[in-house]
C-alpha cells in the first residue's frame, strides 16, 4: 500500500527491488537521519506493515494455543512479539502485538499477511474471535531516540510505560518496543490521518527519516526480519527470537517440541551474526547471497545496511561450526567481498538443562 508520505517534502522513493516499497527510503540525508534517531528523535514511516485485528473474548487463549507466546498472561495495555511455527519448529510468521481496547492487534510483513490471516481464519473453529485485515484502517509510524518523550509531551500524548506498554491514542495506540537502539515507540494511527500525524510529529521535533535509516539501526540491534534474515529452514534459536518472541514456560503449540529440544539438549545448526564488510570495493552483497569460507558455502546473507558509523554491515545466518575469527567472503561471484564477524554479535553458547544433566550423570 503506497504511503502518501512519498509526496512529503524531501522524500526519496526506494530503488526497484528494495524490500520497503511504498514508503520513503530517505529524506535527503540518511546518515543524519540515523544520527537523529540516536541523539534526539526521528520518526519513520512504516505504513507498509500489515495490521491484523483480532477482537473477541477468547482472543488471548486462542492466540496462546496457536503461537509461541504466553498470551494468557498478556494484560490489557501490554504488547509482545510472537511466532507461528510449522510442525518442525521452523518459523512461518512473526508478529508484533498490542492488546488494547479488547482487541489484539498483530502487525507483520505485508508479503506474509494474506497467508497469516488465512491460517488464523481457518483455526477459529468455535472460539469467540473474529480476525480481520485492518491494514486499510491503521498505519504504523515508529519514533526512535532519547527525545521521543519530549515529542509526546509537546503533543500532549500519553506515553506508554515499561518495555512493552501500550496505550490508546487518537483512534489507534502507542506501543513501546525494545528496539531499535535503546528502545522505540510505535504509533499506530488511522490510515486516513497518516499525513496529519506525520506533520504533527515532525512539527514537535521528530526528524523525518526513511527506511534506509531504520534498517541500519535494526541491523545494528541484531533484530531479524522475517523473509529477509530468515529462510524456509530457520528455527527461532538461530535468530535471537528466544525470549522476545518465544516464551519457554508454555507448551501445546505447533513446533513446540523442536523449541524445547533445541533449548534443553541441542544447539541450533546456525546462528545469526553481524558481519563487517571490507570497504575497499564499491560492491556489496544482496539478500540470499552465499557466505563462504574459502570455496565452501557456510551461510546466507540476510539484511544488508549502510550504517552511519559502522559502514556496510550484514546480518547473516552462518553455520555454528564456523569460528568467529574465520576469514569470510560474502556475495555472489561478481560482487564478492571480504567480511569479518563482529565478536559482540556472537550469542553465548550456554548449555541447556538437558546437556547439564547429562554431564552431571557422567561424573
Amino acid at each position: 500500500m503506497k504511503s502518501p508520505l512519498l509526496s512529503a517534502p524531501g522524500a526519496v522513493a526506494p530503488f526497484e527491488g528494495a524490500p520497503d516499497q511504498g514508503v520513503p527510503w530517505h529524506f535527503g540525508d540518511p546518515f543524519a537521519e540515523q544520527r537523529a534517531a540516536v541523539r534526539s528523535a526521528a520518526v519513520f514511516d512504516r505504513s507498509h506493515r500489515a495490521v491484523i485485528a483480532v477482537p473477541g473474548e477468547d482472543r488471548l487463549t486462542w492466540l496462546h494455543s496457536l503461537t509461541s507466546q504466553h498470551f494468557t498472561v498478556l494484560g490489557e495495555g501490554e504488547g509482545t512479539e510472537a511466532l507461528i511455527l510449522d510442525v518442525q519448529g521452523r518459523v512461518e510468521h512473526h508478529v508484533v502485538v498490542a492488546n488494547v481496547g479488547g482487541v489484539a492487534y498483530l502487525d507483520t510483513e505485508a508479503s506474509r499477511a494474506g497467508e497469516l490471516l488465512a491460517y488464523l481464519t481457518k483455526m477459529v473453529f468455535w472460539s469467540k474471535v473474529e480476525p480481520r485485515d485492518a491494514t486499510a484502517e491503521l498505519a504504523v509510524l515508529t519514533l526512535v531516540g532519547p527525545d521521543v518523550p519530549g515529542v509526546f509531551a509537546a503533543l500532549e500524548l500519553p506515553l506508554p510505560g515499561g518495555p512493552h506498554g501500550v496505550v490508546a491514542v487518537g483512534g489507534g495506540f502507542a506501543r513501546r518496543t525494545p528496539w531499535p537502539g535503546g528502545g522505540a515507540v510505535d504509533l499506530v494511527v488511522p490510515r486516513g490521518e497518516l499525513a496529519d500525524w506525520w506533520s504533527r510529529l515532525t512539527g514537535a521535533g521528530a526528524r523525518a527519516a526513511g527506511s534506509w535509516a531504520f534498517e541500519a539501526l535494526r541491523v545494528e540491534s541484531l533484530r531479524p526480519r522475517l523473509g529477509v534474515d530468515t529462510d524456509e529452514k530457520t528455527i527461532p534459536h538461530e535468530v535471537n527470537w528466544i525470549g522476545e518472541a518465544v516464551h519457554l514456560d508454555k507448551g501445546c503449540y505447533r513446533g513446540q517440541e523442536t523449541v524445547s529440544k533445541v533449548h534443553n539438549v541441542g544447539r541450533p545448526p546456525r546462528r545469526m551474526l553481524l558481519l563487517h564488510l571490507d570497504g575497499s570495493r564499491e560492491v556489496q552483497p544482496e539478500t540470499g547471497d552465499p557466505v563462504l569460507v574459502d570455496d565452501r558455502v557456510v551461510g546466507r546473507v540476510g539484511s544488508v545496511a549502510l550504517h552511519h558509523e559502522l559502514g556496510t554491515v550484514v546480518l547473516a545466518l552462518v553455520k555454528r561450526s564456523v569460528p568467529p575469527e574465520a576469514e569470510l567472503l560474502v556475495g555472489a561471484e561478481d560482487r564478492r567481498v571480504q567480511a569479518s564477524v563482529d565478536p559482540d554479535s556472537v550469542p553465548p553458547d550456554t548449555p541447556g538443562l538437558g546437556r547439564e544433566a547429562a554431564r552431571n550423570l557422567g561424573r
